[in-house]
């Protein structure tokens, strides 16, 4: 056994990894030796022998002296409560999530078993471990599943979700282990820190609360105690593409913020009067937008509202610019959606829809201005913390992923953490079928389509993926007009999430995804389908991270299982114009439209760009940090609470 653990290693890392690897690899034969004896105990015994290493946990004994006892105590429980027994690899993994690590995973591989290890370690110490997931589908599901296992060996397992009163939380976060979003941890975090202040001015009911109120003190306090450990799952999304959005809980607006509501009204009726180069300068790269002398004085003259009377231009101007920004760059079924009258963004990271959320200065209410719906009104900021910093609070900290290869420099400099790729249980024998590059949006789609109808008529599972949901809405009508029986998954279906990619192994299916088929699912094969070459993943465009594009090509070729990939792309892509420039990109359109042309060759291109766009995001990310750094140690040097006094 341990001879395959090292040759599976060889295979995977190197230096200093490949060493703290079979470091690690070296306990897997001592926790095996104790399955035998474990498997006669009765669930009473096995308790009772969990409950002992939580005395010798919470009497000070290093938890390293615990792990093997507990990964074995582990296997042994979820093989007898839920019928899964840890591989050795998913059993390394968690060993080195102990140590401070985040793993990179392969899809299929077990990342939500292999996280009830260090979980449960690190939970003997009855300081509490939190696991940070990207949605509360995942959090609920993740919970309920493993649940079973911490129980019978005496834990308690507490969710926390949307939505869910402070009381009900107060009581997830008093359990050994909660599941819950990263966003609500962060925000539970925010909303403790104003109740904490709010108590030291005195400001709470303390009468209420001494008569028995329901309102008074069994809600004026703290919902979240110590952080002590946390686990975040899809490490990579949540710790750098989530990074550059603040979580932000907003204050009482003013009468100033209400007027502003009105602005952005008068500006997305007017935008369609001002031209670009004439009336406004567009930069493609920055995402910026300025009026020129002629725009700003056709904005003089243009008819406003009497409200607008106490404007001043230069706030008129920029409430111009901004409109026009959100016109060119903001799309209905892309960035967001609208539903029950209100502007629901969808995370670009995970296709899924970012309830709650908003876009900040000014953005939010400008899309909503322009989609015609009611203005909320921007409100100032109460409290305010990053992702980076909310983790960063944590004692220990670990995580999991299928791809963090390519961002280990990033994680290892700011959160402190190595990035350690874990051998797969069974060698991937995923295959990539080369790229094709068209001229135009319309001859990739033709070419998707006629490769669906192929692939059904043989009987094997398809999976496309798309970059937003108008495209994925747009794929769907071309395969119904040629009679492809299909099912569509993006923000707009999102309840029937799971049971699209339940089914979506079967013989002969064909699923239309946004990136949310890219997170947290596993597409099991029918019986019969890796005979016929396992599900095939057609990639319609590249993300502006290449780790998105490979989280969808981790959906083929799990656990073993054959399946193929293959990429189609065009030259009207948004990624290039995106990534290479306005300039470069009209070039590649103009050539995209000559007749019996080839441009296969042109496919290095799309990976220059995604480059591109990849470092212009870790350099925004780069800025976030050091902006974040130096507003903190000003706001200390002049006695202010950095998650609180923030400037709005």
């Amino acid at each position: 056994m341990r001879a395959g653990i090292q040759s599976k290693l060889a295979a995977v890392a190197g230096g200093p990894n490949r060493l703290r690897l079979a470091r690690w690899a070296a306990l897997l034969p001592k926790i095996a030796a104790l399955e035998p004896e474990l498997q006669q105990l009765g669930d009473q015994q096995l308790r009772k022998r969990s409950l002992a290493l939580q005395y010798r946990a919470k009497s000070g004994e290093p938890l390293t002296r615990l792990l093997v006892d507990g990964y074995a105590l582990v296997r042994e429980a979820a093989r007898r409560t839920i019928q899964m027994r840890h591989f050795d690899v998913q059993i390394l993994g968690g060993i080195a999530m102990f140590g401070r690590s985040i793993v990179e995973m392969q899809t299929g591989e077990g990342k939500t078993l292999a996280a009830t290890l260090p979980l449960y370690l690190n939970a003997l110490t009855g300081k509490g471990c939190h696991l940070a997931t990207v949605n509360d589908y995942l959090a609920r599901r993740d919970a309920q599943w493993m649940g079973p296992i911490y129980k019978v060996l005496g834990l308690t397992v507490g969710m926390v979700e949307s939505q869910m009163p402070r009381p009900q939380r107060r009581k997830a976060y008093g359990c050994d282990i909660t599941y819950g979003t990263a966003k609500e941890f962060g925000f539970d975090f925010l909303r403790d820190r104003l109740l904490l202040r709010r108590i030291a001015e005195g400001q709470t009911d303390l009468l209420g609360g001494m008569l028995g109120d329901g309102g008074g003190q069994a809600n004026e306090k703290p919902v979240q105690s110590q952080h002590h450990f946390a686990l975040v799952d899809e490490a990579d999304s949540i710790l750098i593409d989530e990074a550059r959005t603040p979580l932000i809980i907003s204050a009482v607006p003013t009468e100033e913020q209400r007027l502003a509501v009105e602005c952005h009204k008068w500006s997305a009726s007017v935008i369609g009067q001002f031209v670009e180069d004439e009336d406004y300068e567009y930069d493609h790269e920055k995402k910026t937008c300025e009026l020129t002398r002629e725009g700003r004085q056709k904005a003089r003259l243009l008819h406003k509202p009497e409200e607008m009377d106490t404007v001043g231009m230069v706030n008129i101007y920029q409430y111009l610019e901004r409109a026009i920004l959100v016109d060119r760059e903001y799309h209905l079924d892309r960035q967001y959606v609208v539903r029950d009258g209100e502007i629901v963004i969808v995370d670009e990271f995970t296709g899924r829809l970012a309830e709650g959320r908003k876009w900040r200065d000014g953005i939010h209410q400008a899309v909503e201005a322009k989609q015609e719906v009611e203005v909320t009104v921007a409100t100032g900021q109460a409290a305010r913390i990053t992702i980076q910093d909310f983790f960063l609070r944590y004692e220990k900290l670990a995580g999991m992923t299928g791809t963090a290869m390519g961002s280990a420099r990033e994680l290892r400099k700011i959160y402190r953490c190595h990035v350690l790729p874990i051998p797969t249980n069974r060698p991937a024998i995923r295959r990539r079928i080369p790229t094709e590059v068209f001229g135009t949006a319309d001859a990739k789609w033709t070419a998707v389509v006629d490769e669906v109808c192929q692939l059904h008529a043989e009987g094997r599972p398809v999976l496309i993926g798309t970059r937003s949901i108008d495209k994925s809405e747009h794929l769907s009508k071309l395969l119904e007009a040629n009679g492809i029986e299909h099912r569509v998954l993006n923000a707009n279906h999102i309840e029937a999430e799971a049971e699209i990619v339940a089914r979506a192994g079967l013989g002969g299916k064909v699923t239309v995804s946004t990136n949310m088929a890219g997170r947290g699912t596993d597409i099991k094969l029918d019986d019969g389908i890796p005979q016929l070459g396992g599900l095939h993943v057609i990639c319609t465009e590249m993300h502006d991270a290449g780790r998105i594009d490979r989280q969808l090509i981790g959906r083929c070729g799990r656990q073993g299982d054959p399946g193929t990939f293959r990429h189609y792309l065009a030259l009207d892509d948004d990624l290039l114009l995106t990534g290479l420039g306005p300039e470069k990109s009209r070039k590649l359109k103009q050539l995209g439209e000559q007749p019996d042309e080839e441009f296969d060759r042109l496919g290095r291109l799309f990976r220059k760009a995604q480059k591109k766009v990849e470092r212009r995001h870790f350099r925004q990310r780069k800025s976030l940090m050091y902006f974040e750094k130096q507003r903190k140690k000003m706001q200390r040097q002049m006695g202010q609470d950095p998650y609180l006094d923030t400037p709005g």
